[in-house]
């Protein structure tokens, strides 16, 4: 197990380019199973999940070429069938959140699939059904294999497009249920699906595989199933959890900041939820800025009462994004109400945060309220574990606001979902040092 040193209380200034998209990554080459044709896939953030799966389709036959930092063509031509039934590939999918994208392409394209439940970040309860179900309204059979403690799909013939209403917008369970989707026959109606950003630019390179999906951006999705993908070439977008970890910690340190290069027609709401925090930042060309701040004040609503901010579905706030709304929350002037619907373990990493001097009132599982400091009661150093990615990283912001030395252990988790973080941090003017 690894750990961050963090010298806290020195301010930033410079420019930042943000990563690949993470959650992006993992569905697009997934997709790649769909295919014995190869696909290309640039700006691939060169993660510890990422990583996993591109090990995890190598163990399955397909072939993968690095042709640079982030580059990569990958060719499943000649997938190991009796591998991806054996227990070690189940195995190894159980330990990889992302894993759970191979099923669909492994379901459309040959017709079986193992689905075990997904290991990755402890924040709680993370439902499987709507991809489940959704297979099942595809054609597939399903039953638990309490052996490999997993669920069991097969195709008895070909998957058979239908319509189907899903019971969440789950953006898993629709990328994975359009992949499947692709290559079944008929004409496949998807309502209620997630409309992210990830789940459009997966659309999109299906289509550029030769597809044909309708609906792109919408929640309501046609695609009519074809007999089989070619090879694409695709770029994934930057992600926008690290652009908005990057105005956090502009704010949180008082620094002046410069993110490049963020995709702002994909951020959303994004921009706008760190304003309500009283947060200034500019829009230059494909840029923001963020001007250094003495001080933020959280705005209220127009009744007077405190501000809430929680999340919800595209084009609504992603919950990857609360912890560090969290933690930007407590050196702010005036209140908040954090409200996290999704998942109920999420919050719970506010103790944290509570040691070090913030005042925080963790209402339940779901809702906190953060009484902002404006810098007047600065966080304190301290030691503390990273739970999961995303509140690793709040954490992180929080070390490097707090003078004095903190440390971060278990942060591989936050080497999951953020790339060489320490040197890039660095560069800025942070001062972070990793203990192995």
């Amino acid at each position: 197990m690894s750990s961050f040193i963090i010298e806290g209380g020195h301010r930033l200034g410079g420019s930042i380019t943000p990563q690949g998209a993470k959650n992006e990554a993992l569905q697009v080459i997934s997709a790649v199973l769909l295919t014995a044709e190869p696909v290309t896939i640039t700006n691939i953030p060169e993660i510890l999940d990422v990583r996993n799966l591109i090990s995890l389709l190598e163990g399955m036959g397909v072939k993968v070429e690095r042709h640079a930092k982030g580059e990569y063509t990958f060719t499943a031509a000649d997938i190991r069938s009796e591998y991806v039934c054996s227990d070690e590939f189940v195995r190894r999918c159980a330990a990889l959140r992302g894993s759970v994208m191979v099923v669909g392409p492994l379901l459309a394209r040959f017709g079986e699939a193992y689905f075990p439940k997904p290991g990755g970040d402890k924040i709680g309860r993370r439902r499987v059904d709507t991809h489940i179900d959704g297979f099942m309204k595809l054609g597939a059979e399903c039953e638990y294999d309490s052996t490999k403690r997993a669920y069991h799909l097969r195709a008895k013939d070909y998957l058979k497009g239908c319509y189907m209403l899903l019971d969440e917008a789950s953006v898993t369970g629709t990328a994975n249920i359009v992949m499947a989707s692709t290559l079944s026959s008929g004409t496949t109606t998807i309502y209620n699906a997630a409309c992210e950003p990830y789940v459009q630019q997966l659309c999109s390179l299906l289509v550029s595989m030769g597809a044909w999906i309708d609906g792109i951006g919408s929640n309501l999705l046609t695609i009519h199933g074809v007999d089989h993908l070619h090879g694409a070439s695709h770029r994934v977008l930057p992600d926008m959890i690290e652009v908005g970890s990057f105005i956090g910690m502009a704010a949180i340190t008082r620094s002046e900041l410069t993110i490049k290069d963020v995709s702002w027609v994909n951020l959303g709401i994004i921009p706008e939820c760190f304003r309500r925090l009283g947060i200034k930042l500019q829009q230059r060309g494909d840029d923001i800025y963020i001007p250094a701040q003495e001080s933020y004040e959280i705005e209220s609503f127009i009744d007077g009462s405190i501000m809430t901010i929680a999340d919800a579905p595209w084009p609504g706030l992603t919950p990857d994004l609360l912890s560090v709304m969290l933690v930007v929350a407590t050196q702010c002037k005036g209140s908040v109400l954090i409200h996290q619907k999704m998942f109920e373990s999420r919050l719970f990493f506010v103790d944290k945060l509570i040691d070090m001097g913030a005042q925080i009132i963790l209402c339940d599982p779901h809702r906190a309220v953060v009484i902002g400091h404006d810098h007047h009661h600065e966080l304190k150093p301290g030691r503390m574990s990273s739970p999961d990615i995303r509140a690793g990283i709040a954490l992180l912001l929080a070390a490097m606001s707090a003078k004095g030395t903190s440390e971060i252990d278990n942060i591989e988790q936050i080497d999951r979902g953020y790339e060489d973080i320490e040197n890039r941090l660095n560069a800025l003017g942070a001062h972070i040092s990793r203990k192995n």
